[in-house]
């Protein structure tokens, strides 16, 4: 518990820091990492600790963040309350709606659950851009941060702290949160609620209350949203967004408070990054997604507490060793992997096609890729990431047979070894 708090501690200075090492852009960038962090926390209350998994949580982050333009218009533009404040609109905003469609969506659960969620944000999704008066249309609806307490936020660095005082205060409180009984019921409902029900308890109204705390949050991400860009628009409602939220929740592992932040900021930093790079990105997210499910269902934040258990099975001396066989596999298929897609992305695009019907009879033109040009019909050009995938193939082999052979020692007695074990039964 001393070391979570010290670690904690170093993360928030490390965050506080960041204005003064960061370009205005890249502090832009962490603007928004916060704002994902918070959003994907806020989903996890729903899906992660009371276990109802939601297809449609952009529709709060939305509605919070027209709740907070509408209280910056309001009185003329000078705003319903200062500045620093308005998150307090978009949760309010997201908890009046939550407490709505929850009431509803809780009625079942399961699939039923997943699908209404989803049949409620597709529905504010398609409305938005007919409600002029409410959604501002297609075009939206623009604002204006207002001069308050001293400050004029009309740099990236006042937005910076705002956003930052804001994430770190919910996160505090979605930490108390888990601590109150309602968070402990909370938890009830994700691994028996019919026992839960059987005890007494209003399912039913526990679950609608869970949904609209999952709400007001995501609405106060929205809003910090809105203060960031001064402008929102329906596409806030856009699928793609509840699609994020809950990638972005599993990616960092729902086990862990902080696993959700953990995969919002790393994800999103991932989009910034990567995005100008490739037009593959959205890919590589997905691939990413996948092989988190399949080998690692606890998400980025469980190999922490995989890493911990294997040290103090094994000793970190003798497990550094397969770690680092486990790393250099993991960069070999990597590279295999971009080096792959990167090329298919190429041959397979437009451009290049309508390069082969201007080439109509001749050679196949060659692929600029990573500085070079790599000839579509040479050996050579797949050989590259074929031998990549099969070496980091190879030394995941490797890595999982030394640890499974360290576990096999420690098995045995003291002092003794397997091959030693091998003599004593089959003396020569």
């Amino acid at each position: 518990m001393r070391m979570s708090l010290i670690a904690c501690l170093a993360g928030v200075c490390l965050l506080a820091a960041l204005p003064y090492v960061l370009s205005q852009g890249l502090l832009n960038a962490a603007v928004q990492m916060l704002i994902a962090a918070l959003f994907a926390s806020a989903y996890n209350v729903l899906c992660g600790q009371a276990g109802m998994l939601s297809f449609g949580h952009a529709a709060y982050f939305g509605v919070g963040a027209f709740a907070t333009v509408h209280a910056m218009n309001a009185l003329g533009g000078q705003g319903l309350v200062p500045t620093p404040l308005m998150p307090l609109a978009g949760a309010a905003g997201g908890l009046v709606f939550g407490s709505i469609a929850g009431w509803f969506a809780t009625k079942r659960s399961g699939t039923y659950f997943a699908m209404i969620t989803l049949a409620i944000a597709e529905l504010v999704h398609s409305l938005a851009p007919h409600l002029k008066g409410i959604f501002g249309g297609e075009a939206g609806l623009s604002t204006m941060r207002m001069p308050a307490w001293g400050f004029d936020f009309g740099s990236t660095t006042q937005v910076y702290y705002l956003t930052l005082a804001w994430v770190l205060l919910a996160m505090v409180l979605l930490y108390l949160y888990t601590r109150t009984p309602l968070g402990r019921l909370a938890v009830g409902l994700r691994e028996n609620s019919h026992r839960l029900r059987f005890l007494g308890y209003n399912v039913h109204g526990l679950s609608t209350a869970v949904f609209a705390i999952s709400a007001m949050f995501s609405g106060m991400a929205g809003g910090l949203q809105v203060i960031s860009n001064e402008s929102a628009n329906y596409v806030l409602f856009d699928p793609a967004l509840s699609a994020a939220a809950v990638l972005n929740t599993y990616i960092g592992g729902v086990q862990v408070f902080l696993g959700p932040a953990l995969g919002a900021v790393l994800m999103t930093f991932f989009g910034y990054a990567v995005s100008d790079l490739t037009r593959s990105w959205l890919l590589y997210q997905g691939v990413i997604f996948v092989l988190v499910m399949m080998f690692m269902p606890t998400g980025l934040s469980g190999l922490a507490g995989l890493v911990g258990r294997l040290r103090e099975r094994h000793g970190m001396g003798r497990l550094v060793a397969v770690l680092m066989l486990a790393v250099f596999g993991a960069a070999l298929l990597s590279g295999g992997l971009v080096v792959l897609i990167e090329l298919l992305q190429r041959l397979f695009s437009q451009d290049y096609r309508s390069l082969l019907q201007l080439n109509t009879g001749k050679a196949w033109p060659d692929v600029v890729l990573f500085g070079r040009a790599w000839a579509p019909g040479a050996i050579l050009t797949w050989s590259v990431p074929a031998l990549l995938l099969v070496a980091g193939a190879t030394a995941f082999w490797s890595a999982r047979r030394r640890l499974a052979q360290l576990d096999v020692d420690a098995s045995l007695p003291q002092g003794s070894s397997l091959n030693d074990n091998a003599v004593e039964e089959n003396p020569v």
